[in-house]
């Protein structure tokens, strides 16, 4: 057997790149694609026999299913594929990721721009609106796809809510195991639900191929004009073809761009279109199937299996959505916009895989209750998307903000191009808002109570490092008294103070100095920040500065999708000639009693909020995995 080896001085060989390409691309089917990818289920359903549903006249047909295709077009495959997946803050995407990217100066720039604050809102009000999304969408999908026993049989129906709620308990119930054994057949799956899609489609539109002529946007104006201010409204049911357009950004991290959009053209859009096309037939044929034309679609042998493939497929969106709330918390966390909660890794391999068992039993209160309270997912329906449609906009809002500042186009490229999706998005928006009032209110008053938690603690947090930094006293001037007649005594081993801020000297040091009148022979100040980045390098994550008296302080550098370690942090100072012994290490941590008070800062009811959550947040022991049996607490009150 002979081997070809390159000639000398030929590049060297490339691995098979397409290769690799194709097996990512099969992975984010599995992933990024399992919202959109049941929309079929729902979408043209309710376009006729929804709340706002219009007639199935083949009129009606055709100009719903022209908007379809162009909906997927423009919002996914131009917007979201081609022009928002540029917008990476170092590989990773977001709504979180993005608003980091906001937050930064601008190339060139020594300050922020004016309106920069209002831009941060908008951020973190469209990252509230995805919980929102978080808890709607495994709920209606996975009704709508046990709602198909129905169809087979009206014996099923007294059962469909209790075997939604079953099944949606053992989704939650598994996450704490992690998704990475199930996870390598969620693509598997995917890709035969695409298929299955096709097919079903397929069989319908060869009987009746006049039905591509919805491909054409003078279906969608016709569609318009005849029918005025309905067809305004058949809009807001339109958008459920596209509401896992989020989850294309927020994946991207995990599979990059070129997998992403490989995925899309080669499976994802010609398997739904398809099938649309393939309902749309069907309703042509026999408008009366407007009540479940995607399991109409089927024959009567086929349709018990179908309804399991369906409800497998709507459980791998909903581990999606679920997963995107762990990691959407954890950036939360990191960024300083959510109080700590537990972070649990199930994967050795995976840094991505995180289980946050605090959230998981919030989402699966607030799926349950969506359930109980809305019990069909036509009425889900109702309230889906006005959450959607507002996270898009600020999307867009963002991602020219990016392209300005980022990308240096030109304000004459960049505005006509925004404008036009922003025109879309607000289209959207503008026929979503009917669902306000028919539950629409639920997802926007969950993002308000949300947004209030985010912008409280980041503004609490702030409020108390400048309490904590007025009783703070300058690191010089304690290194100088040291030196004089009233030093401390000196007592052997380590003690690390852990502050927010690497200026000035820790309350903790300062606290144990006015009580305990002692000082160890070696003193680190450690101090923890994080980047507006996903990850820093590990040659950029740690600074070691030796100072007088023995004292030595540590700056440690992490990006919003990292987890920090102070174990890891002090074995690497270690390498950097930092000597200790662990057993002979005490760690010094200050815990604050937070008392409102009517001081200038936040309302009373604001402060009060604050002090709840500050109590109830996952204590720095734990957080930062610091050895339990070698801290020390220090306690102080501090009015807001």
């Amino acid at each position: 057997m002979s081997t070809t080896l390159p000639a000398p001085g030929a590049p060297p060989v490339e691995p098979d790149i397409s290769r690799r390409t194709a097996a990512l691309a099969l992975g984010a089917l599995g992933v990024v694609y399992g919202d959109i990818g049941t929309s079929p289920l729902y979408s043209l359903r309710e376009c006729f026999s929804g709340p706002h549903g219009i007639t199935p006249t083949p009129a009606n047909v055709m100009g719903v299913l022209s908007l379809i295709f162009w909906a997927l077009f423009i919002i996914i495959s131009v917007k979201y594929l081609l022009f928002v997946l540029r917008a990476d803050n170092r590989g990773e995407g977001g709504i979180l990721a993005l608003l980091a990217l906001v937050m930064q100066r601008p190339k060139g720039s020594q300050a922020s721009r004016p309106g920069r604050p209002l831009l941060v809102m908008l951020g973190l009000f469209g990252a509230a609106l995805l919980y929102g999304d978080g808890i709607i969408t495994p709920a209606v999908s996975v009704l709508s796809a046990v709602e198909g026993l129905s169809v087979a049989t009206p014996i099923f129906k007294p059962y469909i809510v209790p075997i939604t709620l079953v099944i949606l308990l053992a989704l939650f119930l598994v996450q704490r195991h992690g998704t990475g054994g199930i996870g390598t057949v969620f693509g598997p799956v995917m890709c035969l639900w695409f298929v299955t899609l096709a097919v079903l489609g397929g069989k319908e539109l060869v009987h009746n191929p006049a039905v591509l002529g919805a491909l054409s946007p003078v279906q969608g104006v016709r569609f318009f004009l005849e029918n005025g201010k309905q067809g305004f409204l058949v809009l807001g049911a339109v958008f459920l073809v596209v509401t896992g357009g989020e989850a294309l950004y927020a994946d991207m991290g995990h599979f990059g761009r070129r997998p992403i959009r490989w995925a899309w053209f080669c499976m994802v859009l010609p398997g739904l279109m398809l099938n649309y096309l393939g309902q749309g037939a069907l309703l042509l044929r026999a408008p009366e199937a407007a009540h479940n034309p995607f399991y109409l679609l089927a024959p009567s042998w086929a349709l018990y299996p179908l309804v399991v493939l369906a409800t497998v497929a709507t459980v791998i969106a909903s581990q999606a959505l679920i997963s995107g709330a762990f990691s959407l918390t954890r950036q939360a966390m990191q960024l300083g916009y959510c109080p700590r909660m537990e972070v649990v890794h199930t994967s050795a391999e995976e840094m991505g895989q995180i289980y946050l068992p605090t959230l998981n039993r919030m989402l699966l209160i607030g799926v349950f209750i969506v359930v109980l309270g809305f019990r069909s997912s036509t009425a889900l329906a109702a309230a889906y998307g006005i959450a959607v449609t507002a996270t898009m906009a600020i999307t867009t809002v963002l991602a020219y903000v990016v392209a300005r500042e980022r990308w240096g186009a030109s304000r004459a490229v960049a505005l006509p191009v925004a404008g036009v999706f922003l025109a879309v998005d607000l289209a959207f928006f503008g026929s979503n808002a009917v669902k306000i009032v028919h539950g629409g209110w639920f997802p926007l008053l969950l993002a308000v109570v949300i947004f209030t938690l985010l912008t409280t603690w980041k503004r609490g947090r702030e409020i108390l490092g400048g309490k904590m930094r007025v009783g703070s006293m300058d690191l010089g001037d304690l290194l100088k008294s040291l030196d004089g007649v009233h030093a401390p005594m000196r007592v052997p081993g380590t003690a690390v103070f852990m502050t927010g801020s690497p200026l000035g000297t820790p309350p903790a040091l300062l606290h144990n100095l006015k009580h305990n009148k002692v000082l160890h022979e070696q003193v680190v100040l450690l101090t923890i920040l994080s980047e507006d980045v996903p990850h820093v390098p590990p040659e950029e994550q740690l600074e070691v500065e030796t100072l007088e008296q023995g004292f030595v302080r540590v700056i440690a550098r992490y990006g919003f999708m990292d987890n920090p370690s102070v174990p890891n942090i002090l074995q690497r100072c270690r390498e950097r000639g930092l000597q200790f012994q662990l057993m002979r290490t005490s760690f010094f941590l200050g815990r604050e009693t937070l008392i409102p008070s009517k001081k200038p800062g936040m309302a009373m009811w604001r402060e009060a909020l604050f002090s709840w959550m500050s109590r109830n947040a996952r204590s720095a022991t734990a957080f930062f995995r610091i050895p339990p049996n070698r801290v020390v607490e220090l306690g102080a009150q501090v009015e807001l």
